[in-house]
């Protein structure tokens, strides 16, 4: 008698069935056939589009806010999407050191505005479902990208609004009141200075990683009088002052998210740290005319001297 073994596959992976509303994004490389002067005649015109697109004015600057368009302590405003760019350490004037996280407010716009009759969101539970559907939703995007390397239906979501694709969407209810235009962008001084934020990101643990692997460093030689420093950092050259556009410092290092993630920002919902006054509303309308820097009034400006001495 012969036994042989037979083994059976119990699990099947659930198929990925997207609903109606998605879009593939991802398209698989192609030869497109281009010479060299249609390629350079692409990019011309790309590179057009993006500077008229980042040069836009806001939509709200031709409009007037109507009476009903006014905030209030039930209102809840649009959010934005910012990048996780690492932390910074500040000093009060007091001289207590604490830490800070940055976030890089990216390329944000407006795509679309659905309101609250022609928006169906999840069924949960009725008391979700109820609730849920006194808003409407605001989509953002963010990040611009090239069209060619992503498919047209993904690019068609884009055209009824005259923007070039984004490379992260994403949807945040809104009241009717805070419903903002299309083509409308989003800065960082949409927040301001003293506000609470809640952020929601995906956090990925590694445990503690060195700097080749969490940074990329090179490291040291491997060889040649090289002594118990291979993957040690070295000298990462000298300090100056960084470049940071459209940048949110957040108290504390506990933002979820790694380094380099994108991170989704909205006005906090805990009843004690909600807005005692108005916003920016329905966003911040930005002008010529701004501040580098809007710095708290405990935290010290490092561009102003700290301590002076007289010469008798």
């Amino acid at each position: 008698m012969r036994l042989d073994t037979v083994s059976v596959r119990t699990y099947i992976p659930p198929r990925f069935r997207p609903p109606y509303w998605y879009r593939q994004k991802e398209r698989g490389a192609s030869e497109e056939y281009l010479t060299n002067d249609n390629k350079q005649f692409i990019d011309e015109v790309l590179r057009e589009k993006m500077e008229k697109q980042s040069l836009s004015e806001s939509p709200l600057t031709s409009n007037e806010i109507t009476t009903e368009a006014l905030w209030t302590p039930s209102t809840r405003r649009v959010g934005l999407i910012a990048r996780k760019i690492g932390n910074y350490p500040l000093w009060s004037k007091d001289g207590k050191k604490f830490q800070t996280t940055l976030l890089q407010v990216v390329d944000n716009h407006v795509i679309k505005y659905i309101p609250p009759e022609k928006w169906n969101p999840m069924k949960v539970s009725d008391n979700t479902y109820k609730k849920q559907k006194r808003f409407g939703v605001v989509m953002v995007g963010a990040e611009t990208v090239d069209p060619s390397t992503v498919t047209s239906e993904y690019c068609g979501l884009f055209d009824s609004v005259g923007m070039l694709p984004k490379r992260f969407l994403c949807r945040f209810m809104v009241t009717p009141n805070a419903a903002l235009q299309t083509g409308t962008p989003l800065v960082a001084t949409h927040f301001r200075v003293g506000d609470h934020i809640d952020v929601r990101a995906k956090t990925t643990d590694r445990g503690f990683q060195g700097v080749m692997k969490r940074h990329g460093f090179k490291g040291m030689p491997a060889s040649h009088g090289v002594t118990k420093t291979h993957r040690r950092p070295g000298n990462i050259g000298a300090g100056g002052q960084k470049a940071r556009h459209n940048v949110i410092w957040t108290l504390g290092v506990g933002i979820p998210g790694e380094t380099g993630a994108m991170c989704y920002l909205f006005d906090t919902v805990l009843p004690l740290k909600k807005h005692k006054s108005s916003p920016p509303f329905p966003t911040h309308i930005p002008s010529g005319d701004l501040p580098l820097e809007y710095i708290d009034q405990t935290i010290h400006d490092f561009s102003n001297s700290s301590i002076s001495f007289e010469e008798s």
